[in-house]
């Protein structure tokens, strides 16, 4: 086993391109020795400062010792593990990048790792060795941004004490809805772009949901535009507390919202959209018995990542497309996107989950 281990890494290290980056001081944390060796003669080959680890209370000790821009950890170490060290690492210091080592069966745990701030998850075994130094160069990025808006901060701070309240707002301007707090569509797009990529490269499940707010125009032609951002308002509140942590709400525009959904399946994707529809339509609004279908509701789509889903646009198009499939089929309902143009009854007629 050890002697067929150590071909295919002779292998991957023949194929393995070096890219010309600046040089960080790594810290490579993994109780395999073979695996912690191997990653770290590609990044030192890379030219980076590389400081190996046995498991992870030598690789806290070794971090509290010296500065390190990056950690590369395993999950599964004795003594201390790849969740607990990550997050003794970011309470050292926040900005350092941490990336994950895992086989297929700790995915979990690496999800896990990435609400708590790690930067992203590589597969073990490694098939392809670039993925190591693409993940190392997706950290510099990320450190480069943030020492950028650091000076940049620091820069401005020093002319005028001001700016930093000036500097708060506009970071909230780029990123949130006035109107709602929620996230923007700014924000939204940017962040959808990133979750694309990442299941693509990981081949995650990744859904979408389109919702929009049924007959608001009429809302606001009869009780007037300030009672429609009200309603706008406590629709907000209400799909903030029916989404889940791992979930992106966001304003898309209008009466128009869109959830991002990382790591779920069409199945998931729909009792998702089920639970926030069942929320708004039992909600008392004001004025809602005097709309068309005597409650506030929502029509939403729902379409997740696929072979033929090749761009982020397309899965929001797809989601587009399933939302206005509902509104055409009496609103107030789930349609779930399928490449069919048939409309498929798979639950009771009221909250109805489709097929489009």
């Amino acid at each position: 086993m050890r002697g067929r281990r150590g071909q295919k890494s002779a292998t991957l290290r023949e194929q393995h391109c070096h890219y010309g980056a600046s040089i960080v001081n790594i810290l490579i944390a993994d109780d395999d020795v073979a695996t912690r060796e191997l990653v770290g003669e590609i990044l030192a080959g890379d030219g980076h400062e590389i400081t190996l680890a046995e498991d992870g209370e030598d690789a806290l000790e070794k971090f509290k010792r010296s500065w390190h821009d990056i950690v590369f950890s395993d999950i599964l170490m004795p003594k201390m593990n790849g969740i607990e060290l990550l997050a003794a690492v970011k309470e050292i210091s926040s900005n350092t990048q941490f990336v994950i080592m895992t086989g297929h069966a700790s995915v979990d745990s690496s999800i896990q790792a990435l609400k708590m701030g790690a930067l992203d998850y590589i597969f073990k075994p490694f098939e392809d060795l670039n993925i190591i130094t693409e993940a190392v160069n997706r950290a510099e990025a990320n450190l480069s941004g943030i020492r950028q808006k650091q000076a940049l901060y620091d820069t401005l701070s020093r002319q005028n004490g001001v700016l930093d309240t000036l500097n708060i707002k506009f970071l909230d301007l780029a990123t949130l809805d006035g109107l709602t707090g929620l996230f923007s569509r700014r924000f939204a797009e940017g962040l959808l772009d990133e979750e694309f990529d990442r299941a693509t490269n990981h081949t995650c499940e990744l859904s979408v949901l389109f919702m929009d707010l049924d007959h608001f125009k009429f809302f606001n032609d009869t009780h007037g535009h300030q009672a429609g951002d009200e309603i706008l308002h406590i629709l907000a509140q209400i799909m903030t507390e029916a989404v889940r942590e791992s979930d992106t709400l966001a304003r898309w525009g209008g009466e128009e919202f869109i959830v991002i959904c990382p790591d779920t399946n069409q199945k998931d994707a729909c009792m998702l959209a089920e639970r926030i529809g069942k929320s708004v339509a039992g909600h008392q609004f004001p004025n809602a018995a005097q709309q068309p279908l005597g409650i506030v509701s929502l029509s939403i789509g729902v379409a997740s990542r696929s072979n033929r889903t090749d761009s982020p646009e397309k899965l929001l198009l797809h989601a587009d497309e399933a939302m206005y499939c509902a509104k055409n089929n009496g609103r107030n309902r789930v349609v779930l996107y399928g490449g069919s143009e048939q409309v498929n009854h798979v639950a009771a007629p009221r909250r109805a989950i489709e097929k489009y």
